[in-house]
């Protein structure tokens, strides 16, 4: 299976409220995107987290 599932954690309340797919072979770093944060109720970056 070239792509496995990966969790997205709020940078600024620290839950984990997304989930996402990469690929495997092309690793790097960690994938960071803009979402919003149902919590904070506002859009803010959510980091991959292990």
């Amino acid at each position: 299976m070239p792509r496995e599932i990966i969790t997205l954690a709020c940078t600024d309340c620290k839950r984990r409220s997304y989930t996402s797919t990469r690929n495997k072979r092309k690793g790097g770093e960690r994938l960071e995107l803009k979402k919003y944060c149902r919590f904070e109720r506002k859009h803010t970056v959510h980091r991959e987290v292990k």
